[in-house]
């Protein structure tokens, strides 16, 4: 049995990334590493995850609110990528422009993802309708 969330590509990409931006986690100096370095590789953990655990959700809308939180995820590891080159921690930036690279085709995917969900039926009560007798 193969759960919903292994059959999509964008889970498959979002775990690629995670291992490109652990490999760079793992060359940043020794005083980062319980700092930036925790921060990109929990916030590149949460995209897989977030796009697994929204898989199980009941409705196109509760999936949308969890893909929200891995783009957001992704823009965070972005960041730590943009903080790497500028505090020069690495000699290469192949690897950096490599997830960068990564980094926009995922966040492509993510959003097309998002698109195609029908978020604007799902998780609506029923309209009600009154009448003119107050209940009390």
């Amino acid at each position: 049995m193969a759960y919903k969330f292994e059959k999509l590509e964008v889970w498959t990409r979002a775990l690629d990334y995670s291992d490109q931006l652990y490999d760079i986690a793992e060359q940043l100096p020794k005083h980062e590493r319980y700092n930036l370095a925790d921060q990109m590789t929990r916030a590149v953990n949460s995209i897989a995850l977030n796009v697994a655990e929204g898989s199980t959700g009941l409705s196109d809308a509760e999936q949308d609110r969890f893909l929200r939180i891995a783009v957001r995820s992704l823009l965070e590891t972005i960041a730590c990528l943009h903080l790497i080159k500028r505090r020069e921690y690495l000699e290469d930036l192949n690897p950096l422009r490599e997830a960068y690279r990564e980094s926009e085709t995922l966040f492509a995917k993510l959003q097309a993802f998002r698109a195609s969900l029908d978020t604007d039926s799902s998780v609506r009560e029923p309209s009600v309708e009154y009448d003119d007798e107050a209940p009390f």
